[in-house]
């Protein structure tokens, strides 16, 4: 049986944990600008799930997959990794970082709304204050003078919508785990996610991997070594030390960081609108997620 870990250092987990994946999103601007969006994401993910099957198996993790389980694994990986990161990467193309952080960290929200014609959970009056305060955020960011202008801006909300939409459906429809340890589940789901992102990105995007600049190959070593693999340990080892309310609610951090990050490292516009949309945005995300 495994020895709970003390709180404090559970919040240092937490703290690694969203710092590491916040600081993701302006890293993947940087590769957006030599390598197309499902290719980079999908070869990332690739060698990121190899990484985590070898963690699971030093770890003493089994990676054989019952039969029975493979379509319930399947749809994670759909909603879980092809969905929510590759649509997301997609909606990078045409947003800002920062932008697009704020929006697919909306799922809870949506989760609240398909709760309830899908498991009968009818919203309260605190899930739709929830609600109202989260999509008034959302109006606010999307609807404001300062938000990124284009032809393809339509495309970018759509995707990043999609994303968040996509992962709270799996939220709500995957009630059961397969019958994995954690690791080895996540191994899987990035691997059977990104195979599919991969492939498609060589079929329709052309990539040169020559193209690739030096800063753009430090950030995809820590989009592989970090977020995508790393972060998971020091997630599943939170999740052993803190409450599961407490470390998702922690995870606001991660919008949050990755909107500042963004503004320092790339130049994003961080005004009054972007901070406003946001308080709405994470407040209405974090009421909806205490709730839960």
């Amino acid at each position: 049986m495994e020895t709970p870990l003390n709180p404090l250092r559970g919040y240092a987990l937490l703290s690694a944990t969203a710092v590491g994946w916040a600081l993701n999103w302006p890293l993947i601007k940087v590769i957006l600008r030599d390598w197309p969006p499902l290719f980079a994401r999908g070869l990332a993910g690739l060698v990121a799930a190899l990484l985590l099957a070898g963690v699971a198996r030093a770890a003493g993790e089994d990676l054989r997959v019952p039969v029975r389980a493979l379509p319930r694994l399947c749809f994670a990986a759909y909603t879980n990794v092809f969905a929510w990161m590759g649509f997301a990467t997609l909606a990078m193309t045409w947003l800002r970082a920062g932008e697009t952080v704020l929006l697919v960290y909306s799922m809870p929200l949506w989760a609240t709304l398909f709760a309830w014609p899908i498991l009968g959970v009818r919203p309260t009056r605190t899930a739709l204050t929830a609600l109202g305060l989260g999509l008034a955020g959302l109006v606010l960011l999307v609807a404001g003078p300062g938000f990124s202008a284009g032809p393809g801006t339509g495309f970018g909300i759509l995707f990043a919508l999609a994303s968040a939409a996509s992962f709270a459906l799996g939220t709500v429809l995957n009630r059961t785990a397969p019958p994995l340890r954690p690791l080895a589940a996540v191994a899987w789901q990035v691997g059977l996610g990104s195979a599919p992102m991969l492939a498609l990105g060589l079929a329709f995007e052309a990539p040169h991997p020559g193209a690739l600049a030096p800063a753009g190959w430090a950030a995809f070593a820590y989009m592989v070594l970090v977020p995508m693999s790393a972060c998971y340990v020091t997630w599943f080892a939170t999740l052993r030390a803190l409450p599961a309310p407490t470390a998702a609610t922690g995870m606001l951090l991660v919008p949050v960081l990755g909107t500042l990050s963004a503004a320092l490292a790339l130049g994003e516009p961080l005004g009054w609108r972007e901070l406003a949309a946001m308080g709405l945005t994470l407040g209405g995300v974090a009421i909806a997620l205490r709730r839960a």
